[in-house]
């Protein structure tokens, strides 16, 4: 049963899914206009969403419910609060680049690949919009299998070997998120509602566990580090619109999973666990970016670069605070614009050179103005230039930090100067020098449809950077409601006998080693 309004998310999932069959009855040559005319509706018709949300509240809008299985009780319920919403926008914003992009690069099997696309893009929102856990889970693995075939079927020459290596290493994770889930199921009064055990409170031991099962999963999807190996290999053999979508999309998942599974549903084991993720993902910032400063391959530079972003992410997530997670939400939405852009400017002199490598795209700037231009923009925010969307994320999640330690924000930062450091001599390479004679003749500037592809990129690389307001505004409340959560939620030791304490503060520092070690002591 629908609780009222018309099914706004239902018909953003069913859109892409259905069309993606419907492809099978269209012409070869109109194969392409019908995934880009798809693909579309479902940009327009989320983009009501935006001013229809109610920026005051936190709870799930737009919520649809129906039963879908009555024992054990799954539900078909859909919901999305200021957290999901810039996350379902940012899919419907790239899934019409994707297809876009992909216009001349894929020559074979074109209706498979569009109908893959499509399928990605409804799984991809109900994993944001889902509000039972199954239903969760259906999504959360039904985009397995369609990136599969995108990077075995049309990716590079070791396609193979990293769409079974992205295959088993978010399989081993979904596995114990399963785990999780049906736990979670017994010990919260026999519901898979998200919200329903989202309130309740679960002894230290018990989220101990889950916590580790929850972490095997969404870690793993990120990547943090010293997860993050499938990642490399899966970017450079994914063809473009594979690799925009695993960058901009995919990752998220993860952390989209931290914070709206981890943090307000095992709140003690979230702070204990804090020392470790906050270790994890500086290790990330730092190792991503150094390992991007030594790649020659133009994909594996921008690869690295993500688990370095990420790892600010997952540092902000932890922080606990309204400034961090804030942050973090917001270099989420940063992260898939910024590199997303990076990897269609990829994709494009991929078409000309045949190459990713930066040794043989360099001097760009005379024969495609157009093209130096865009890409160095995309490169400027990727370090985080004032003004550009990627500075307002990361300045808060370095504000955040500071506010839980001095120490870990000052090491932090020193993430920022590295990509400065790796960015600005790919830019140096690539956009000015002089271009090799043998490439010279194929490197013709930006076409129209190029054009159309990387311009609402760069439009809101400056609105979020210039205006960041209007996203925020709409997040704060469902923040405000998880942090409240995370930090003020009744503990409860795993040797009690039943009896519930609240909290006179948020644990911090030393504190959180106590909790994780009481939370493993039989």
């Amino acid at each position: 049963m629908q609780s009222g309004g018309f099914p706004w998310l239902t018909f953003l999932i069913l859109i892409p899914i259905a069309g993606s069959a419907a492809l099978f009855f269209v012409k070869e040559t109109s194969v392409r206009m019908a995934a880009l005319g798809i693909t579309l509706a479902d940009l327009l018709l989320s983009l009501p969403l935006w001013w229809l949300f109610d920026a005051s509240s936190s709870q799930m809008q737009f919520a649809e419910d129906a039963v879908w299985i009555s024992s054990p009780p799954v539900h078909y319920h859909l919901g999305l609060d200021g957290i999901s919403l810039p996350l379902v926008l940012m899919t419907t914003v790239l899934m019409p680049l994707c297809v876009s992009i992909s216009w001349r690069s894929i020559e074979s099997r074109i209706r498979s690949f569009m109908a893959m696309l499509l399928i990605m893009e409804g799984a991809m929102i109900g994993v944001f919009a889902a509000l039972d856990f199954v239903l969760f889970y259906v999504f959360w693995e039904a985009m397995l299998i369609p990136m599969y075939l995108l990077i075995g079927v049309w990716g590079g020459p070791n396609r193979l070997y990293a769409a079974i290596k992205f295959f088993l290493y978010t399989l081993a994770g979904s596995v114990l998120l399963l785990v999780a889930i049906i736990a979670l199921y017994f010990q919260g009064g026999h519901t898979f509602d998200i919200v329903q055990l989202s309130q309740q409170t679960y002894s230290a031991r018990l989220q101990f566990w889950l916590f580790l099962a929850f972490f095997a999963a969404f870690a793993v999807k990120v990547p943090m580090f010293p997860f993050h190996t499938w990642l490399p290999d899966a970017h450079v053999e994914a063809p473009t619109a594979g690799s925009v979508i695993l960058a901009s999309v995919l990752l998220k998942m993860g952390t989209y999973g931290f914070l709206r599974f981890s943090l307000p549903m095992l709140p003690d084991a979230s702070q204990g666990f804090t020392p470790m993720i906050v270790t994890l993902s500086i290790i990330a910032i730092i190792y991503g970016a150094y390992m991007a400063l030594a790649q020659a391959d133009l994909k594996k530079l921008i690869a690295y670069s993500s688990v370095s972003h990420m790892g600010f992410v997952t540092l902000g997530l932890f922080m606990f605070n309204q400034q961090g997670i804030e942050g973090a939400v917001m270099q989420m939405v940063n992260h898939g614009i910024t590199t997303g852009g990076l990897f269609l400017c990829v994709g494009v002199i991929y078409e000309r050179t045949h190459s990713r490598q930066i040794a043989d795209n360099v001097g760009l700037t005379k024969p495609m103005p157009r093209y130096a231009t865009l890409l160095v923009i995309f490169a400027l925010s990727s370090l985080g230039l004032p003004g550009t969307n990627s500075f307002v994320g990361e300045f808060m999640v370095l504000v955040g930090t500071f506010l839980w330690s001095k120490l870990a924000a000052a090491i932090a930062s020193l993430g920022i100067i590295l990509a400065a450091a790796y960015i600005l001599w790919m830019v140096q390479r690539v956009a000015f020098g002089v271009p090799l004679a043998k490439f010279l003749p194929k490197l013709k500037d930006l076409d129209q449809r190029e054009m159309m592809t990387l311009i609402p990129l760069v439009v809101l690389v400056f609105w979020i950077g210039l205006f960041p307001n209007p996203i925020l505004t709409r997040m704060h409340a469902s923040v405000t409601n998880v942090v409240a959560r995370a930090t003020t939620a009744p503990r409860e030791s795993p040797t009690s006998t039943g009896r519930v304490t609240p909290p006179t503060a948020p644990v911090h520092g030393a504190q959180t080693v106590q909790v994780m070690e009481e939370a493993a002591r039989p």
